[in-house]
């Protein structure tokens, strides 16, 4: 038999101090869960084990984590160990009605924890001295409405910045957007004027001659970006299925609170921008995608 190890100060929980901002981007992140779990259609599920079950505990252990930190005394207390509410049974099967209503359950659970979570952090706030409020700096502190509308106008001003790149003085070196990868590094650089925690993330996507492919992960603010560039054999049809396979990638990633798909576009292959615009925008109900393609 193992012995069991002594548990040394080391091994005990922590708990974490957060800040103004820590607390005010922390309520934020569990109101999102919460509508995930909110809108969750749990009818929809064909099993117990249903893979869009674990990508959302997932996500909710990761948004736990984010906040405290693992080895800490709230991640122990509201951490949500499973959805699953009914017992496990070698051998035993439940039929899809119960599977539902043990989810139903666990689901109401889970979010009158992240309820009271959200309040305790509410009130961890409104305990903090306004001249300590005061002393943030605001616009670090961005809402995910906030962040979106800064992407948006990055994205939509890109154009600009290409042209004005391809004027230098004396005509000197410089970024010549010739493919994605350059749309990518430009982009990349733009953000860094707004946001501090900027992960790269590459993939293969599961397209048919499709390479591997980087976007970008905004951490804090829970948004996920595409960066598309159009071309003779990728123009709207091919841009569409793209776009349809990767929102569903990204519904069970646990860093994505919205994804963000940006499409440059400068030689205008797609004709009806607008068009693949409204059919893949979405904000009711699910992940959150807006698509933009640039310039018009």
């Amino acid at each position: 038999m193992a012995r069991k190890r002594k548990s040394s100060a080391s091994d005990e929980s922590q708990s974490r101090q957060l800040t103004a901002e820590d607390l005010r981007r922390a309520v934020s992140k569990i109101e999102r869960r919460i509508e995930d779990l909110e809108n969750f259609q749990v009818d929809t599920i064909t099993e117990r084990y249903d893979a869009k079950i674990q990508a959302l505990e997932d996500k909710i252990d990761q948004t736990i984590a984010d906040i405290f930190g693992h080895d800490t005394v709230e991640y122990d207390k509201y951490h949500i160990h499973s959805l699953d509410t009914l017992p496990s049974i070698v051998g035993q099967e439940y039929p899809l009605h119960e599977i539902h209503s043990g989810y139903q359950k666990g689901f109401e659970d889970a979010i009158v924890k992240l309820r009271s979570l959200r309040e305790t952090l509410q009130e961890k706030l409104e305990d903090i001295p306004e001249e300590s409020l005061c002393g943030s700096e605001p616009e670090k502190d961005l809402a995910p409405f906030d962040a979106t509308a800064i992407i948006e106008n990055l994205c939509n001003r890109f154009h600009l910045v290409v042209r004005q790149l391809e004027s230098r003085h004396d005509k000197r070196d410089t970024l010549v957007v010739k493919d994605e990868y350059d749309v990518q590094d430009l982009l990349h650089s733009l953000l860094t004027l707004h946001f501090d925690d900027i992960r790269p993330e590459q993939w293969t996507p599961s397209y048919a001659g499709s390479s591997s492919r980087m976007d970008f992960v905004l951490k804090q603010e829970e948004i996920v970006i595409e960066v598309k560039k159009t071309r003779k054999t990728l123009g709207a049809k091919e841009v569409g299925e793209q776009l349809i396979i990767d929102i569903k990638k990204y519904e069970a990633h646990p860093d994505c609170g919205s994804l963000f798909c940006f499409v440059y576009d400068p030689e205008a292959w797609i004709a009806n921008p607008r068009g693949i615009e409204n059919d893949l925008n979405r904000d009711d109900g699910g992940l959150p995608v807006r698509v933009l393609i640039t310039p018009v």
